[in-house]
């Protein structure tokens, strides 16, 4: 019996950008189909629903930042990683901050591409569900349940939808408690390729987490700052 391949699509309006990845990642084991934009696109998850999107974020008619905030308002919207030609930090935290999993600038080796892949589903792969015969792993903080085998995020009771990315780094923080954890650590558990020294995505994760969780985000009670160090997660949720 086969095995079955993880699903990917590609949304691109360069045509050999297409076809340069498609083939690419088909020879790595990957489902890949392609789009030249949102209509495209929209075609293709009424189908059905990949794995992952490598979006382009430059593209006329409707852009890719345009298309991630869509996409990740949809009930079980795939990881996003966004790809273009423009390096600056703005562009990777607005990336970011829409929901997308992971960013890469153009031009970029294929084989970065693939590892970020990898990463992401990595990372995605603990949502798989669990034997009946493993506990389950519940957590609670505050007003917070989360369930680390189903990769849920509640507050009494209320769905509360995070990213992939987001839920990582909320289950790093909580299995990691009253401990300041610096930005490199954090960045090293998350994500398992070379990175730009510069690189805030963690800055971007830890406020788009504060502005779920937290009842006043510029005076966090359970994600505070430690000024020198990184961040400490209190479950206490002590001011």
């Amino acid at each position: 019996m086969s095995e079955i391949q993880p699903s990917i699509y590609v949304v691109d309006d360069d045509a050999g950008i297409r076809d340069l990845l498609s083939e690419y990642l088909m020879a790595q084991g990957f489902s890949v189909r392609t789009a030249s934009g949102g209509a495209e696109l929209d075609g293709l998850l009424a189908e059905a629903r990949p794995d992952l999107l490598v979006l382009d974020l430059m593209m006329p008619g409707e852009d890719g930042l345009s298309i991630a905030r869509r996409i990740k308002g949809l009930a079980g919207s795939p990881p996003i990683i966004m790809l273009s030609a423009k390096g600056e930090d703005i562009d990777r935290i607005v990336g970011l901050e829409v929901g997308a999993d992971d960013y890469l600038a153009k031009p970029f080796n294929p084989r970065e591409l693939l590892a970020r892949i990898r990463a992401v589903m990595r990372r995605g792969a603990a949502a798989e569900p669990q034997q009946a015969e493993q506990s389950t792993r519940l957590v609670e903080f505050g007003p917070f349940q989360v369930n680390l085998d189903a990769r849920s995020f509640s507050r009494e009771g209320e769905d509360i939808t995070l990213t992939s990315g987001e839920f990582s780094l909320l289950e790093i923080m909580i299995t990691h408690p009253n401990r300041a954890l610096s930005r490199d650590w954090l960045m090293d558990q998350l994500r398992g390729f070379e990175r730009d020294p510069f690189d805030r995505s963690i800055d971007v994760r830890v406020n788009r987490l504060r502005k779920k969780i937290e009842d006043d985000p510029a005076n966090p009670r359970y994600i505070k700052t430690v000024w020198g160090q990184g961040y400490l997660f209190t479950p206490q949720g002590k001011p």
